[in-house]
């Protein structure tokens, strides 16, 4: 007798099968997050080189290939990220993790809170990074992107890349914000805030974030143009979202 997984779809791959998620039928329980990436890609042939890119997530972390699927857990596939992409809602939208250190909102972020967050007595360098939406990119004009995310999951990434910042570089606090939804040219789309006793642990452990960002968190970015818009994933290489920095 047959079973069915409800996977969860983002960015680009949710647009390519037509849905945000799925109710997919499998022959039994368990299965291994490959075998579900085959009959996946059998079921939806258009979108099989999508799917042979993405990572299963099993109950909010990524898995590998051999990982099982058991009856319960939450399913979602993820295809390739970069500091984002996919077409964000509109409606408002916030969460932050449990200490507070990491936000995912909506609204418009503030620098100054999140710098708050890493204030430190005892230390003598604090640096913010900021993203923000260029206009022009070569010769290609951006009118705005559009930021979703797997809100619950992509809080856990950021938590870890600040406990990851915590070990490699002991004493250094680390906090996140990143905006969903649209964020029109020149507004800020993330703020990386790090607070370290010396200079150098902040400048190392800053570059880290944003770095590791970009592998591992699943937040997605659509470029909008003029004329057309497109997802954008990593820029270099193969996406391994489990293979740290």
């Amino acid at each position: 007798m047959s079973t069915t997984i409800p996977i969860l779809l983002f960015a680009g791959l949710a647009d390519r099968i037509g849905s945000a998620s799925l109710a997919f039928s499998v022959p039994a329980l368990p299965i291994t997050a490959g075998e579900l990436k085959h009959k996946l890609s059998d079921a939806y042939p258009d979108a099989a080189q999508q799917i042979a890119v993405s990572f299963v997530a099993i109950n909010q972390e990524y898995a590998l290939e051999d990982q099982l699927i058991q009856s319960g857990d939450e399913v979602a596939l993820i295809p390739p990220v970069s500091g984002g992409d996919g077409a964000g809602e509109q409606r408002c939208r916030s969460a932050q993790s449990p200490d507070g250190t990491c936000l995912i909102t909506s609204e418009k972020l503030s620098v100054e809170e999140t710098v708050a967050k890493v204030h430190d007595a005892n230390h003598g360098a604090t640096l913010s990074f900021i993203g923000t939406t260029r206009e022009m990119t070569g010769e290609q004009r951006t009118v705005t992107l559009e930021y979703d995310a797997y809100i619950p999951m992509a809080l856990k990434e950021l938590q870890q890349i600040c406990r990851d910042i915590s070990n490699q570089w002991p004493g250094t606090l680390c906090a996140i914000s990143h905006r969903i939804g649209t964020v029109d040219i020149g507004e800020t789309s993330v703020v990386i805030a790090v607070s370290s006793p010396h200079r150098n642990d902040c400048y190392e452990a800053s570059r880290y974030a944003i770095e590791q960002l970009k592998r591992t968190v699943p937040i997605w970015k659509k470029e909008i143009w003029d004329d057309g818009s497109e997802w954008k994933g990593p820029q270099t290489g193969p996406w391994d979202p489990t293979a740290r920095l």
